[in-house]
């Protein structure tokens, strides 16, 4: 009786044991699973709410009215072989950038701190390409050996003491601080399938509109939903890579993209059951000569 009573104690324990391990292996495969999160920098979460001052913008809206333009599809394309033939402008556009590295964003309002993290990380980007031009596409700028990985994860800023990269500031304060998914509309990568580069810089006025409009441009665009047929249609693949931004499946998905889509797109997209690809075009957004 004893010797059963001793193996009856063991079943018990490795049963335990197997079960913990059981409940520790799901829950490592579901956090394996799970998609990445945004980090919140918390040192970059504080503001200075009775700040009122606004941060200027202008050099950088000259810069939009200078080379901005739409092409025939309507996209807004950059002419940056006329901005890096311009001394002038492109050191206008080098000290917009010195300037607000010298701020120090904290010390303002919040959507003062909004509009100038996405003016910066555009003004950024388009210097970054200025920096390397001519290029075909951003993912030709790098540093280290690995082709074609694009500049995001390169030290590129240095804001109040503290270097980031463009991934920094979009995935590490953008995205973490205001969780807005608007932000993939306002950021502009420099590739012909990004959200375009908008033809306003960004202010605590007008961040709002700006926001609305990006993201009403994008998803009637054949760049953000491409009808192909009744029962296909293929999506930017923004869509697929932030998944914890717009619900974590294609029906949040669409339901966030009806939001936005007008007249015929938006009856499409009611009860839509077919087949979605993705797709994105990395060419450089550039107008054609």
């Amino acid at each position: 009786m004893k010797s059963d009573g001793i193996e009856t104690a063991l079943e018990r324990m490795w049963l335990r044991r197997s079960l913990a391990l059981g409940v520790l292996a799901t829950v490592i495969l579901a956090t394996a699973c799970a998609p990445p999160q945004p980090e919140r920098i918390s040192e970059w979460d504080a503001s200075n709410e009775s700040n009122v001052e606004p941060i200027d913008h202008g050099p950088w809206q000259d810069i939009l009215d200078g080379y901005l333009d739409p092409d025939a599809q309507g996209v807004n394309v950059l002419d940056y072989a006329a901005l890096a033939a311009s001394s002038d402008d492109t050191a206008k556009l080098a000290g917009y950038v010195r300037h607000l590295e010298g701020i120090d964003p904290r010390e303002y309002r919040r959507a003062e701190q909004m509009a100038y993290w996405i003016n910066f990380y555009n003004a950024r980007t388009v210097k970054m390409v200025l920096d390397a031009y001519p290029v075909d596409t951003i993912r030709e700028i790098h540093q280290g050996d690995a082709p074609m990985t694009g500049p995001w994860k390169d030290v590129c800023a240095n804001v109040a003491g503290r270097d980031l990269t463009l991934d920094q500031i979009e995935h590490d304060i953008l995205r973490p601080i205001w969780r807005d998914k608007r932000i993939h509309y306002a950021v502009n990568c420099a590739a012909y399938s990004c959200p375009q580069l908008m033809d306003t810089a960004f202010t605590a006025a007008n961040t709002e509109s700006l926001l609305e409009a990006g993201a009403r441009a994008y998803v009637n665009s054949a760049r953000g939903v491409d009808v192909v047929d009744d029962e296909f249609m293929v999506l930017s693949s923004i869509y697929k890579w932030y998944p914890e931004d717009f619900g974590s499946s294609e029906e949040s998905v669409i339901k966030h993209l009806t939001q936005y889509a007008d007249g015929e797109l938006a009856a499409f997209l009611e009860g839509f059951e077919g087949t979605i690809d993705y797709d994105y075009d990395w060419k450089l957004n550039q107008a054609q000569r």
